[in-house]
């Protein structure tokens, strides 16, 4: 049984940085994309970027390049998502994702549908 868990978020000022953790357990994850999302009240989740497990390798959507940083840490089974220069637009609720046996290319897995499993997601708020 996958598990996913976020932590981190929080409430920011404008121009401050957060750091996202996503801890995955369950299985092996070496063969696994790793996604994070967001998500506003009425809106789709939105794809905020990805990183492919075995070599981590990225791939960012174009609203938080430059700020935004995924990385991981095998040996803690952690995915993270360092979060630079906040913007009141970055105000969501975070989602860690999992695709299982991802061997398509990085801008391939940038739609929530297919991704099998999900954490329960983290607030983070940025204040003007």
């Amino acid at each position: 049984q996958v598990q996913l868990v976020e932590s981190g978020g929080g409430l920011v000022q404008a121009g401050g940085s957060l750091r996202l953790s996503c801890a995955a357990s369950g299985r092996s994850f070496s063969s696994y994309y790793m996604g994070w999302f967001r998500q506003t009240p009425g809106k789709d989740r939105e794809f905020v970027g990805n990183i492919r497990w075995s070599d981590s390798g990225t791939y960012y959507a174009d609203s938080v390049k430059g700020r935004f940083t995924i990385s991981r840490d095998n040996a803690k089974n952690t995915v993270y998502v360092q979060m630079n220069n906040l913007k009141p637009e970055d105000t969501a609720v975070y989602y860690c994702a999992a695709k299982g046996s991802g061997f398509r290319g990085a801008t391939y897995y940038t739609e929530s549908w297919k991704y099998d499993y999900w954490g329960q997601g983290t607030q983070v708020t940025v204040s003007s």
